[in-house]
């Protein structure tokens, strides 16, 4: 045994008698590096001999020696720096945790203050409050409803003495997933509430004009009578306007104005590069709170089933994000043929609590709320699918309406009810006449002929609503349909290419002046005209050096 203790003695005196010696050689290394008095008197020895270009040469290699032990040093540090910089984030962790726990508190105080400043502000109106948005800060945190844990009991008691001094009567009732389409039901289910009284007497062409004088007389805003026409022909015809153009036309004012005008002001929702599907319209529900995180346009479509203003929501730069994305099931619902089939799923389960106007979690779209889309064409949005221009109407606005003496016209309240009516005994007192529809019939066979091109049932059904609306605007019907002409059929020959029917787009006009009289169908030959000077743009970028022609489309 004590052989083998000699050995063991030996052979760990001999291991770290190594491992001292180089520490030891690592220590006088660095200390050998750094030792600058050596360093002058070798240079005191050899200076006496040094010619000029050995003082240039040695003043040299001593900045770049100088350089590099700097360098060294400066190496050194930030690793040493990386090595115990985990030690930082542990102490700033703990300080944002507290901060962000305090911060929690202070946002539950605030929001409690607001409750209870809306429950005076309901109390005062006469109406019962839903007790769930008031429960107390004590049986907050006995129901362990707050901030994962953070919240204590001397937290609650502070918050207490808030309830203390902001004391409302109130009706105990099941939370309610919905708090702010519950509250529109309090609103309106509210004896006090009075609707106001329409004006059922105007006339569509009366609308187009008070409406514009409004507009200019109140908001500074002027516009063209006949877009004035367009616009509200439109509605006639389908349930969504788009409203293109260059930017400070006023897309987004036109229909913000209306808003003004029926004294229902319109919702406008800024569409986000990000959206990416309904949720961003509709919301979602929350499966941590429990409640349904509600959007505006949700509220809207549900708080116009209590009233028969038209509401007009405004999807503000629409083609920021794909319009068929977020959009696409309200698409497909405004296109079923029967109203009440208009239903759009919320949640997939019920509950007691929910809204009155919500069946089976599902809200039927109203018919008094029309959908108006601005979009600006330049490189930073998306182009819109044909499926969505085929299911509503385009406006182009692409220059400013000139200054115009307008008489003072104040707002007034108007009734979806009787625009409906309006609308459907224009269709009846102002159908397309037979004539139009044999010259409408053989120039879609010359479309499909030369440009593999057709109506179809959609746009000849929307041509047919729209043109006998826009001769009760105060049009006529030629121009109705000059109008639905370039903005359904026209517009889809820039997706053709048009460096390949750009010889055919002479013969389409000269075919609408010989069915059609020459002094009509205006705007279509001015988008002809243009669809002709971009072809002739594009085909001049098609050649090369050497004159040859490229197709390009």
């Amino acid at each position: 045994m004590n052989a083998f203790f000699y050995y063991f003695y030996n052979f760990m005196r001999t291991f770290f008698g190594h491992i001292w010696n180089v520490l030891v050689a690592i220590k006088d290394a660095i200390i050998g590096i750094f030792d600058i008095r050596y360093y002058m008197e070798l240079f005191n020895t050899y200076k006496d001999d040094l010619s000029v270009f050995g003082w240039i040469a040695a003043i040299i290699v001593h900045i770049l020696m100088i350089t590099l032990l700097a360098l060294f040093v400066y190496l050194i540090w930030k690793g040493l720096k990386i090595v115990f910089r985990f030690k930082v984030p542990v102490a700033e962790y703990e300080k944002m945790k507290d901060e962000v726990v305090t911060l929690k508190r202070e946002i539950m105080k605030a929001n409690y203050q607001k409750d209870k400043i809306l429950a005076m502000k309901i109390s005062e109106l006469g109406m019962e409050l839903n007790a769930d948005l008031l429960d107390t800060p004590k049986e907050l945190f006995k129901a362990g409803d707050v901030f994962d844990g953070d919240m204590d009991e001397k937290n609650a008691d502070e918050m207490e003495e808030l309830e203390d001094d902001n004391k409302v009567e109130v009706v105990e009732t099941k939370e309610r997933r919905f708090p702010r389409l519950s509250g529109v039901d309090l609103i309106y289910k509210d004896p006090g509430y009075q609707p106001p009284e329409y004006d059922y007497t105007i006339t569509l062409e009366e609308v187009c004009i008070n409406f514009r004088n409004f507009a200019a007389s109140r908001l500074g805003l002027y516009y063209d009578l006949e877009v004035m026409k367009q616009a509200f022909a439109s509605f006639g015809a389908a349930k969504m306007l788009i409203l293109q153009g260059i930017s400070g036309t006023g897309k987004t004012s036109l229909p913000y104005a209306f808003g003004q005008f029926i004294q229902n002001p319109s919702v406008i929702c800024s569409v986000q590069p990000s959206w990416r599907d309904r949720t961003e319209l509709f919301g979602y529900y929350n499966d941590f709170t429990k409640k349904y995180t509600e959007t505006d346009f949700l509220k809207t479509l549900y708080e116009a089933h209590y009233y028969e203003d038209p509401r007009i929501v405004i999807l503000d730069e629409m083609n920021i994000a794909r319009v068929e994305y977020y959009f696409a099931e309200m698409l497909s619902i405004l296109e079923l043929p029967r109203e009440e089939e208009r239903f759009v799923s919320v949640v997939s389960n019920t509950a007691a609590s929910d809204p009155e106007l919500m069946k089976e979690g599902k809200i039927w779209i109203p018919n008094n709320i029309w959908y108006v889309g601005t979009i600006n064409n330049d490189d930073s949005t998306f182009a819109v699918a044909d499926k969505v221009y085929d299911r509503a109407i385009p406006i182009d606005l692409d220059d400013r309406a000139e200054y115009f003496e307008a008489p003072d016209t104040p707002p007034m309240r108007l009734s979806y009810k009787h625009m409906d009516r309006l609308y459907e005994e224009a269709k009846e007192k102002y159908p397309v006449s037979e004539e139009n529809l044999m010259l409408l019939d053989k120039l879609d066979k010359y479309l499909i002929e030369h440009f593999r091109l057709t109506f179809g049932n959609r746009i000849m059904r929307q041509m047919k609503d729209f043109v006998p609306c826009y001769v009760a605007c105060g049009g006529t019907e030629i121009d109705g349909i000059d109008f639905m002409f370039a903005k359904k059929i026209l517009r889809k020959f820039e997706s053709l290419g048009l460096g390949f029917i750009r010889d055919e787009l002479d013969g389409l006009v000269i075919y609408l002046d010989h069915e059609f009289g020459s002094e009509n169908m205006g705007i279509s030959k001015a988008y002809l005209a243009r669809l002709k000077r971009m072809s002739t743009v594009r085909l001049g970028e098609g050649n090369d050096k050497d004159g040859k022609h490229r197709l390009c489309s």
